[in-house]
């Protein structure tokens, strides 16, 4: 039985491995370009599984950032795991230990926990082990393969690569972006405000890690104040009382 959950977990961690190896050799191949070496990079994706929180915390190493701006930009960067860790709680077993819950706190992804909440039953320590290690290694190996790739690539090549990490924001964002004007405007405003930060020379002594501290809580804020998220129910229609309580069944796993 507990074979069968692990390689249940492994199976729906698959297609999460495979789309992680594929950004995380990006990320290998940045850290390596700005002076990281291999085993470093390596380590920081085995112990962070993080694209943007490892990215903006190179970024700010290689940069000579204080330790005050690593740690608030990775975790303002990082807060939304504490809510979807919450909420992964709410569906464990409750047998599971302490020690195995904050093993699967440290795995979660935002995909990981888009998995783990579509399953319909309780979550085992065995099925998210398998859920969470089979992406982990892909996200390293992808890290591993990127670092080692420099070695062999032409300096040509390897400097053009700096613009993949680039590339990829561009292909996450503007998707959402041309489908949701929310979602345009806050990206449209973080560029704004970036750029102000860049190119005004009264606040170009400021370090790049507390611009993006600063720039994320102003776009936060703005979006939040512009453009809340409406409840179940706001529209004016009184929600289905049965189904409330069909979801509230499906979501503790009862």
């Amino acid at each position: 039985m507990k074979k069968q959950e692990f390689l249940q977990g492994a199976k729906d961690g698959l297609p999460i491995c495979l789309g992680y190896f594929s950004v995380s050799m990006a990320f290998g191949l940045t850290a390596v370009l700005a002076g990281v070496p291999i085993w470093g990079a390596v380590l920081t994706s085995l112990t962070n599984v993080t694209s943007a929180g490892q990215f903006a915390g190179t970024n700010l190493m290689v940069a000579g950032g204080n330790m005050v701006e690593l740690i608030v930009t990775t975790l303002i960067i990082n807060i939304r795991y504490f809510l979807m860790s919450l909420s992964v709680s709410q569906k464990v077993e409750r047998k599971m230990t302490f020690g195995q819950r904050m093993a699967v706190a440290f795995g979660i992804t935002d995909e990981i926990f888009a998995v783990s909440m579509q399953r319909k039953k309780p979550l085992s320590a065995v099925y998210m082990a398998g859920l969470i290690i089979v992406p982990v290694l892909g996200w390293t190996l992808g890290t591993l393969t990127g670092a080692v790739a420099t070695s062999f690539m032409p300096e040509s090549l390897s400097s053009a690569m700096g613009i993949a990490l680039y590339a990829m924001f561009i292909a996450i964002v503007i998707p959402p972006a041309r489908q949701d004007s929310n979602v345009l405007f806050t990206v449209i405003l973080a560029a704004m405000l970036s750029l102000i930060f860049a190119y005004t020379p009264a606040l170009q002594g400021i370090g790049s890690g507390w611009t993006i501290i600063i720039v994320t809580m102003i776009v936060s804020a703005a979006a939040a104040t512009f453009f809340p998220k409406k409840e179940e129910g706001e529209d004016g229609a009184a929600p289905n009382s049965e189904s409330g309580a069909a979801n509230d069944r499906e979501v503790s796993g009862k």
